[in-house]
């Protein structure tokens, strides 16, 4: 097993974000991919630094978008020039109403040309603030998964992409809880140039809402989140069980909420229930949106998952028989996601042996 990490990653260094109407202490911050660097060397796998792949591999978001994520920071630093005092980090102050339905792929280039407009435009909610190195880090844990995508397509195994910003809240056009860049879209469209069909399975706690954006009206990559119901969960507005993809991609697209409290037993069978599905689709690839924020004493979780759940996991994904990349999303507990991945590690191992 493979596993990639850049330390430019821990360059991002988030100093707030909004909960329910107050400024909260990050949640995503550096440590945490320290612990999961640590659990991998504790089961002997050592960390390969990706190669730079540039912006080729960005091909899932616009070309807009990407712009300004890259120059979002100094252009509003360059606020002062204006005799505006901008706050640490770039954060929108207004969003702009968006008739958006779950089909709607992107909605066109912001038409302004203002920092302050942009941010709002391209930034969906106040957990994205984008600091000076956020850009440079979110683009090296897009090169882990590329990395990890490239091994798979040569060795046809299973190789893990330590991503740290997450990604799977980021759509075709904006950022969203946490993610900036969506990495586990990313391995799969890189995938994609090897194989005919994949699939993205995402067990993170939250929906994979901006994956399934990217990729719902296509039929070439199914997309399978199973997370906590959203009705009263980030992100509220998608990852309900109605939505089955659009056009040639309807089908393709499918969504598991859980009830809130949800144990081991009851997200491990409803896996298995996914999996069986998964087979009529033939995928070729699989990759896997891996959180570990179900964990029951995260600080997010409403779910109520123990450590064995990562190991059946790892034994499920395993036992698939597939070239498999696992892309690191949430997890927020820094105290428990070395061990919940080391359980995932026995697992592969287990269904190996």
């Amino acid at each position: 097993m493979k596993a990639f990490f850049s330390e430019e990653q821990l360059l991002h260094q988030p100093l707030q974000f909004m909960r329910a109407g107050r400024i909260c202490k990050p949640t995503d911050v550096p440590a945490r991919a320290e612990s999961l660097s640590a659990a991998l060397a504790r089961a002997g796998i050592a960390l390969e630094t990706p190669p730079d792949y540039g912006h080729a591999v960005l091909a899932v978001h616009s070309l807009e978008y990407l712009e300004f994520l890259k120059n979002a920071y100094s252009r509003w630093q360059a606020l002062r020039q204006r005799g505006i005092e901008p706050g640490p980090e770039v954060l929108p102050n207004q969003s702009p109403y968006q008739a958006m339905r779950a089909e709607s792929l992107g909605r066109g280039p912001c038409p302004s040309n203002s920092i302050i407009a942009q941010a709002g435009y391209y930034l969906s909610d106040l957990s994205c603030p984008i600091g000076p190195h956020t850009w440079q880090a979110a683009l090296r844990s897009t090169h882990c998964a590329v990395a990890a995508a490239d091994w798979v397509s040569a060795n046809k195994d299973i190789a893990y992409a330590l991503c740290r910003p997450s990604g799977h809240h980021a759509h075709y056009d904006r950022a969203g809880g946490f993610c900036y860049l969506n990495n586990s879209a990313i391995a799969a469209q890189r995938l994609r140039e090897t194989f005919s069909s994949v699939v993205v399975l995402d067990l993170d706690a939250h929906h994979g809402d901006g994956t399934q954006n990217i990729f719902y009206q296509r039929s070439d990559v199914m997309t399978v989140s199973l997370h906590a119901d959203p009705g009263e969960y980030f992100p509220f507005y998608t990852g309900y069980a109605h939505e089955r993809g659009h056009g040639s991609g309807n089908g393709y697209n499918i969504n598991v909420p859980l009830p809130h409290g949800t144990t081991t037993t009851g997200f491990v069978s409803a896996l298995d229930d996914v999996l069986v599905t998964l087979r009529d689709f033939r995928p070729q690839a699989i990759v896997v949106a891996l959180g570990f924020d179900g964990y029951r004493d995260d600080p997010i979780s409403v779910l109520d998952l123990d450590m064995d759940a990562y190991r059946h996991i790892g034994e499920r994904i395993s036992a698939q028989g597939l070239p498999t990349v696992v892309v690191q999303e949430g997890g927020y507990m820094v105290e428990a996601i070395g061990e919940a991945l080391g359980e995932l590690l026995r697992g592969l191992k287990a269904s190996q042996s």
